[in-house]
């Protein structure tokens, strides 16, 4: 425990008796000086302990309410299923055990079938939450204005054509389709190996129509807890409609949209369901309204016959690897803003990456500039994106798994 600094001493006046009257005047005055900077300094340190008293006395309320919330017990969060006459009948999140509870006569009128509410240990109602989309999809990736264009993308011109079609046109031209008569497509799955530009793609769409982007990995759907991922489904869909004009994007949709087996594990009984309620919101989804879903996978050659039907993904579109063409446009799209000798024949180059996929050629491009930087070069040659294409083809050998077959995308 600190101790109070001591106080500063006091001065004190001494008058000869045999002084003059100016020599009295002058340490009077002195005195007086002495007397003000002691003051002043007393001031300060006033000042200093109220400060410090307020700091104290912060922390003291701060430590109070926390005793005050470690003391209470912790809510639990239920859906009511209905209210009766009899009381309201909850669902606990996790256990899905079924309640029938009462709630204050204060919430009676507030309490409706779907709301969340917060119980505590006797499963009473203590307060319905706002009606607000699930904390948990606010953890996805939300983007209001995606900066990507469709000038940042190469090597699938025709795979762009198809997506703005079937997204861009009936969210900026909806009145060209009822003119001729025509539904849009209810939604896009593009498919192909991993790094061809397909999140890219969905995000130059929403950046184009002004669309909130939404993305959603399929994996993130699948939860451990009976009814959670389903209702993750349906907070996306909430989400996208607080939100519209928006994009919802759903990468590895295989993770909840694969073929279904007979397998009786509650593990893959759970994917199924939410795989269920995904078809839902889908097949019950306003064609011509400011939402439009776009899917991406993988492995084509694993998704359920049901999620493929029309009506739900209507248009289907390989994204596959870059041909020459659309190589050479890659590293120029990658390489606008870097300093390249005039010697680098980009079509020269592009011939080499043959297989290479949109991500690894724009992985090249700025490993070509850690060369030149490593040697304290401004300027980027061709023997960087040689060296660059060689640890990119090393680390492909080293990552390659012996023996392991090519899957159908």
């Amino acid at each position: 425990m600190s101790r109070s600094p001591s106080l500063p001493e006091r001065p004190r006046l001494d008058l000869d008796p045999e002084m003059s009257d100016a020599e009295r005047l002058s340490a009077l005055r002195q005195h007086f000086e002495r007397l003000t900077e002691v003051n002043r300094e007393l001031d300060d340190r006033l000042s200093e302990a109220t400060d410090r008293r307020d700091d104290l006395q912060d922390e003291v309320d701060q430590l109070k309410r926390r005793n005050e919330t470690l003391k209470t017990s912790s809510l639990y969060i239920a859906t009511v299923e209905e209210a009766t006459d009899d009381g309201v009948v909850i669902k606990q999140h996790g256990n899905n055990q079924e309640v029938l509870t009462d709630t204050s006569p204060h919430l009676e009128s507030q309490v409706e079938a779907g709301d969340r509410v917060a119980i505590n240990d006797s499963f009473a109602i203590q307060s319905v939450l706002d009606d607000e989309t699930d904390s948990r999809a606010q953890a996805m990736e939300v983007d209001a204005s995606p900066d990507v264009t469709y000038d940042d993308i190469g090597g699938i011109d025709e795979q762009v054509r198809e997506v703005r079609e079937a997204v861009e046109d009936p969210l900026t031209n909806p009145e060209m389709f009822e003119k001729v008569g025509v539904e849009p497509p209810s939604g896009v799955l593009l498919h192909g190996p991993p790094g061809t530009g397909k999140t890219m793609l969905a995000k130059a769409v929403a950046n184009e129509t002004d669309a909130t982007f939404i993305k959603m990995a399929g994996s993130e759907l699948v939860r451990k807890f009976i009814g959670e991922g389903s209702r993750l489904v349906r907070d996306l869909f909430e989400l996208a409609a607080d939100r519209e004009p928006a994009v919802i994007f759903i990468d590895e949709i295989d993770a909840v949209a694969s073929k279904r087996t007979d397998s009786k594990t509650s593990g893959d009984a759970e994917v199924q369901r939410t795989m269920m309620q995904l078809l839902s919101e889908m097949d019950g989804f306003d064609d011509r309204g400011e939402i439009r879903i776009i899917a991406a996978t993988n492995r084509f050659d694993m998704l359920d016959e049901a999620i493929l039907r029309p009506g739900r993904f209507d248009r289907l579109i390989e994204v596959p690897n870059p041909g020459p063409e659309g190589r050479v446009k890659i590293l120029e799209i990658h390489t606008r803003d870097m300093n390249v000798a005039d010697g680098v024949d980009f079509e020269e180059l592009a011939e080499e990456l043959d297989g290479y996929s949109g991500a690894d050629i724009a992985s090249l491009t700025t490993e070509a500039g850690m060369y030149a930087i490593r040697d304290e070069r401004t300027e980027v040659r061709r023997e960087d994106f040689d060296d660059a294409l060689e640890k990119l083809r090393d680390s492909e050998e080293s990552t390659s798994i012996p023996g392991l077959t090519d899957y159908q995308y």
